[in-house]
């Protein structure tokens, strides 16, 4: 596997610090905004999300509910989003509740879009985004936005801390650049 990797964009010293700099700020705007019979409730985006979120909630100093939910956007060994496809259902019973949906990377936004619209449909008391990464796009803005962002990177395919090349490539602890020829 390392023999794969082109270029450290992120460091796991520098991933570790900021998620607990996120939690922080997530921990900050939503205290005293929840009650004990009404927890937050993360929504994780599967699978890309969930090396992100289990490490961001962990610094997150209250009752929450984790709602999993699975997103193909990225299909086998594509490099650019093909859309995005809810691959589980929604979540249900998020009315009047504060949802946090969770991702690794915000590129074209049409995830977190789709994603933001079905939970909105619901009349949440509100809707925040956070992301592990967001990229500088060369062509135009996403169609979505984060509350909360981690890092800005370049318009570059990543792999590591979460996100994956077919499959693989997850279980890397820093956020990369894969070389030419294994891509």
């Amino acid at each position: 596997m390392l023999r794969d990797i082109s270029n450290v964009l992120i460091g796991e010293d520098r991933i570790r610090e900021r998620v607990h700099e996120l939690g922080g700020q997530i921990a900050s705007d939503f205290d005293g905004k929840l009650a004990e019979d009404s927890p937050l409730v993360l929504m994780p985006v599967m699978t890309g999300a969930l090396v992100f979120a289990a490490d961001l909630i962990r610094h997150l100093p209250f009752l929450l509910r984790l709602e999993l939910i699975a997103v193909s956007s990225y299909p086998g060994k594509s490099m650019a989003s093909k859309g995005a496809k809810l691959a589980s259902e929604l979540p249900g019973q998020l009315e009047g509740k504060h949802v946090l949906i969770i991702d690794d990377i915000l590129d074209s936004g049409h995830t977190i879009a789709v994603l933001r619209s079905l939970v909105e449909e619901q009349n949440p008391a509100s809707v925040k985004v956070c992301v592990m990464l967001e990229k500088q796009r060369h062509d135009g803005p996403a169609v979505a936005n984060a509350d909360y962002v981690g890092f800005t990177i370049p318009d570059e395919f990543v792999v590591g801390y979460g996100l994956d090349y077919d499959g693989y490539y997850r279980n890397h602890p820093e956020i990369v650049t894969l070389r030419e020829d294994v891509l």
